[in-house]
């Protein structure tokens, strides 16, 4: 049987070249097949959006991952402003079936109070830890992750993992989720996230790093010369 990878995607309508751009890396690059889920919240008929506080569309409704596998097998979930600049098999291939998700730890302060569009950027613990999810969906603490229950729990509650114990979040090496703008340039890094702003935003186009995400939307656009 071969094995697809599964990759729930974080959809805003107001940046949806974004997602375009993010799954273009992925495919490109990739030696399994992928099978893709934009997280668009019209799709999502089970779940009413209930927060009032969302920078994004998709800000909690990542967590609705596990139950969009049918609590089975694993699933990578990113938020759709990143790029992809390696096989996601090497990703996939750290799954660990003694934890229930994987994500890169960050420890850091962030550099700008605001975001894209204007969004208020605060300091909190685990910041960034959800944007980029390996999911085993199977894992039994995951049942509780209902529409009906996601929507009714806090962000804080949410993106700081709360209804697991510490033992049970294993880690990702920092490549996989290299904070463009925060952290340094590195031209090593295997994913990169455009946590501040995509370069689909002016403001963000001659931003570091950005040049990556313009010659991938470039070749989404135009196909490789």
């Amino acid at each position: 049987m071969i094995e697809i990878i599964k990759i729930v995607v974080g959809f805003d309508q107001r940046e949806a070249i974004a997602f375009h751009t993010f799954t273009q890396s992925v495919i490109e690059k990739s030696s399994l097949p992928i099978a893709f889920i934009p997280l668009a919240i019209n799709t999502l008929k089970g779940y009413t959006e209930t927060h009032n506080d969302r920078s994004n569309d998709f800000i909690y409704s990542r967590f609705l991952t596990p139950y969009l596998c049918n609590f089975e097998g694993w699933a990578i979930f990113a938020d759709g402003d990143m790029i992809c600049q390696t096989d996601i098999k090497e990703l996939w291939d750290l799954k660990d079936q003694s934890k229930a998700v994987l994500v890169v730890k960050h420890n850091y302060q962030t550099k700008a109070h605001k975001k894209y569009l204007g969004n208020i950027n605060e300091n909190y613990p685990k910041k960034n830890w959800s944007s980029l999810v390996l999911w085993n969906c199977s894992h039994p603490k995951h049942k509780i992750l209902t529409p009906n229950f996601i929507a009714n729990q806090t962000g804080k509650y949410l993106h700081r993992f709360s209804w697991l114990d510490e033992i049970d979040i294993g880690e990702l090496p920092i490549e996989w989720n290299w904070l463009a703008i925060e952290y340094p340039p590195n031209e090593a890094s295997k994913l990169i996230h455009y946590t501040l702003g995509t370069p689909c935003f002016n403001t963000f186009r001659e931003t570091e790093m950005a040049s990556y995400w313009l010659k991938t939307h470039k070749r989404a656009l135009e196909g490789f010369e």
